[in-house]
Parts: C-alpha cells; structure tokens; sequence
C-alpha cells in the first residue's frame, strides 16, 4: 500500500539561519536514549533555545510570531554531522513538514526524506530573500511545489532542486521503503520460497 503522495508543502515558514547545522544541533545526543521516537520535538534545536537552566533564549522558533509555522528555513549544508535518525524525526514532532536550505547532508537527506519530509535546495541568494521576506512577514504562505520544484511567497519565486529518485517517490507516496517493502510481502515471499536453502552435510 502507498503512503499518501506529497506534491506540495504549504505553510508559514520560519528562518533558522546558519550554516553546518548538524544533527547534534538539532537533537542533543542526550536525548537519544529514548525507545521511542515521542516527544523529540519538544527537544529541537534544545541548546539553542534554552540554557542549562531552561530559559529561553528566544529562538526564532519560539517567537510568537513564528508560532505554527510548517517550513524551516537554513543554510548551506543542513543537517551534517552523525547520522542519526533521531534529527529528522525530531524535526517532524515539531510539526514541521519541509526544508528549505542551500543543501543536505546525504544521510540527513535519506532520513527525511523517508519520514516524508521533503528537503529542498535553493541558491543562497534565494535563502537569504525568503528569511528576509519571512522575518518581515511570518504570516507569508509559502509554497513549494514538488512537481514543477519551484518555491513561491508572497512576490518571489524561485526555482528548487531535489533527487529525482527522493521527488519521485515523493510524488508517488513511495518514500518509505520498508512500507513499499511490506506493501509487495507476497512477492517477497513467492521469490524466497525459489531461492534453495542451505545445505546440511
């Protein structure tokens, strides 16, 4: 069974400005000790945000005006850094639904996009308008359109790249493998019953 196809992604958006964020940023290692992936949302980008004793240290994803928002906005090599899942995962328990940065670490990149968390890539001049234009107006609806991989806000426009394997299966609802996986199980099972199995001496 395919997962719901994803051509678009529409909502405000929120600059997180930077480059070589890495995974550890995103989600501290100390909280990768969880058997589950529940509640790493509220731990996003936590050394950031907070001190070590809770304060905020008003982040752009916590100011009001940012509240909601469904797009991160970034820079030049997102999501570096060792390759934890938990980054990503992270970052879809925030509620977000896209990335917007300059480019993606590989595995980063994988990871999301098997969450259904399309990243995208624009110039840095593109980057730098659309914080610029979203810091000015957070109530902006940005747009990114999978199919044409194009980025609209209120007067810009401009073009973005992805992996044509990750926008296919994008497009397609065929980004998580382990569901495309299950969704052909008879197959899988129909060829390994062919295949002989060891032989005992």
């Amino acid at each position: 069974m395919s997962l719901a196809p994803i051509k678009k992604v529409t909502g405000r958006a929120v600059p997180v400005e930077g480059d070589d964020i890495d995974t550890d940023r995103i989600i501290p290692a100390r909280y990768m000790r969880c058997v589950t992936f529940d509640g790493l949302g509220e731990h996003l980008f936590r050394d950031v945000r907070f001190t070590p004793e809770g304060k905020s240290k008003h982040h752009p994803i916590d100011q009001p005006k940012h509240k909601g928002a469904t797009v991160l906005v970034s820079g030049m090599n997102f999501g570096c850094g060792s390759s934890r899942e938990h980054a990503p995962q992270a970052i879809v328990r925030a509620g977000f639904k896209a990335v917007i940065a300059g480019n993606f670490a590989e595995i980063f990149f994988g990871n999301s996009t098997t969450l259904g968390l399309p990243c995208v890539a624009a110039q840095p001049s593109d980057l730098q308008a659309l914080s610029k234009l979203v810091s000015e107006r957070p109530e902006t609806e940005v747009e990114i359109d999978l199919e044409k991989l194009r980025v609209k806000a209120g007067s810009l426009t401009f073009p973005v790249a992805m992996k044509p394997i990750a926008q296919q299966g994008l497009l397609a609802g065929r980004y998580d493998a382990i569901a495309d996986l299950l969704a052909n199980l008879p197959k899988v099972n129909a060829l390994a019953s062919r295949i002989p199995g060891p032989t005992v001496p």
